[in-house]
């Protein structure tokens, strides 16, 4: 029996899964393996790569299929209905990139990777921005494109393509009501916690026992590394497929919980793969419901676990454990307030919860004036001291410090920074409405016990893929629209009761 369209359609992203898992574990070696002499044969690899799997969103036997499987989507079920819609969005947007444009793309962001990661090490900003100007020159390119094709504004269009159904209304609104209340409550935090000194942590935390600590955490929190692997790299990110996940972390030998925070970080994208819909897992529908939602689970696990009091019960025996260390200040309760210290500081990912929304308003502020044309590659690192010393009072010490902290404009991911901060609003949200429903949460957590927490979130979000649009998935999970304001009183909360 011939296949219908649906299922024919069906077998095309098979296809294209497995090709992008290709593209993305080229990615992750390209981080952590590849000799930095290979970046351009690499780009040639992603190149035809990414051109393959243009070819099959575009090809017209693809467009015909979707225009059959949707006259006939009547017969379809529910999930097999919310897969035609993810196809069709995709189809979309690959037609309106012209080949040309996206192996220009590849190839432009490849170099411009390697570039940053070496203008990094070098700590010059110059030698980044030649290869930044051709990237912004592209993505700009892009973003008129697909703002024509999807009706929509440039830089909304590029914020559709991570995430489906947030837009510059949603991000303006959370930006404005973190405006107007950020500022005074992070004077306020740290005038009071000036009143409560920390003691600070004093020593060398080598690597290997850093990497010992991660992969306990990591193990307990329900990482399978059977089925994924973590590694030390120049910056933390993720990539892999659900059957093959690789996060990586970055140590200081100075503070044993940058790596650690940025693990959980990973680690929250880690497991969000890992808990979406198995009998879809190379389809649409069963990859996650945008880098919004991603971020949320990050954020969730780097931020209000991290940095909670229950975590510090369960976390402060592992750290005599794999440091050795004891004394007062590795108690609990100068751990907590370490872990909850309000720092105006330059590294966006080492910010506290207070100041990190403040360092992603800035990057939204540069992108867009780059892709508007009002500001200038080469004045970058200009603009970017002087917006740091508007909203934290301070100037960075060094490029590496400052405008090459981050890798995301060298990879072309425009429209990616302001999903932090609605990442960070949906997981406040979501915690919010754990927490009613899983009222032992802390005693679990203290014990060492992230199955309520692991479950709760698979059931609300990860097992729900890209079934719902955003909006619908937030109604559903906390039974209210996404605010600012589960956030602002997370915040409030939290570090008014720390500073007091």
């Amino acid at each position: 029996m011939a296949l219908s369209p649906y299922k024919q359609l069906e077998l095309e992203w098979k296809r294209l899964h497995a090709l992008r898992g290709a593209v993305s574990l080229l990615r992750w070696d390209a981080a952590v393996m590849m000799p930095r002499a290979s970046a351009s044969g690499r780009g040639e690899q992603l190149a035809a790569l990414e051109t393959e799997c243009h070819a099959v969103l575009t090809s017209p036997k693809v467009s015909r299929l979707i225009e059959r499987a949707v006259a006939g989507q009547g017969s379809l079920e529910e999930w097999e209905i919310a897969n035609l819609r993810e196809m069709r969005r995709q189809r979309d947007h690959a037609i309106a990139m012209p080949v040309s444009l996206l192996n220009s793309l590849v190839r432009a962001t490849a170099a411009a990777e390697a570039a940053w990661s070496e203008a990094r090490q070098q700590n010059k900003f110059e030698l980044f921005a030649p290869y930044l100007e051709e990237v912004v020159r592209l993505v700009r390119d892009k973003a008129a494109l697909l703002g024509q094709a999807r009706s929509l504004e440039p830089y909304d269009a590029l914020v559709e393509e991570f995430s489906a159904g947030v837009s510059s209304e949603i991000i303006d609104a959370l930006f404005k009501a973190y405006a107007r209340r950020l500022p005074g409550l992070v004077r306020q935090v740290i005038e009071h916690q000036h009143a409560a000194p920390v003691m600070p942590l004093v020593g060398t935390f080598k690597a290997r026992q850093q990497r010992a600590l991660i992969s306990e955490v990591l193990r307990a929190i329900g990482f399978p590394f059977d089925r994924g692997r973590i590694d030390e790299a120049s910056h933390a990110f993720t990539e892999g497929i659900p059957g093959d996940i690789r996060i990586t972390y970055c140590v200081s030998r100075q503070d044993p919980f940058i790596a650690l925070l940025g693990a959980l970080h990973e680690a929250g994208h880690a497991l969000y793969d890992l808990g979406l819909p198995k009998d879809w897992l190379d389809q649409p529908v069963g990859q996650a419901r945008g880098m919004a939602l991603e971020e949320s689970q990050s954020l969730l696990l780097e931020m209000i676990l991290g940095r909670s009091r229950a975590f510090v019960r369960y976390l402060r025996p592992l750290l005599e454990k794999h440091f050795g260390v004891t004394g007062p200040e590795w108690s609990e309760d100068n751990l907590y307030r370490q872990l909850t210290r309000v720092r105006r500081s330059a590294i966006r990912v080492d910010a506290d919860e207070l100041t990190y929304p403040l360092h992603v308003m800035l990057r939204f502020d540069l992108e867009r004036r780059m892709l508007a044309g009002t500001l200038a590659v080469r004045d970058l690192r200009e603009a970017w001291n002087e917006g740091m010393r508007q909203r934290l009072d301070l100037v960075p010490a060094s490029d590496a410090d400052g405008v090459l902290q981050d890798a995301h404009w060298a990879s072309g991911s425009f429209g990616y920074f302001p999903l932090y901060v609605v990442g960070g609003a949906i997981a406040a949200q979501l915690s919010e409405q754990m927490r009613r429903d899983l009222p032992q949460l802390d005693e679990q957590i203290t014990a060492g016990d992230f199955s309520g927490l692991r479950a709760w979130l698979r059931e609300a979000v990860h097992s729900q893929g890209a079934r719902l649009p955003m909006a619908q998935l937030m109604e559903s999970a906390t039974g209210k629209p996404l605010g600012s304001t589960s956030a602002l009183r997370y915040l409030e909360r939290k570090y008014l009761e720390t500073a007091a």
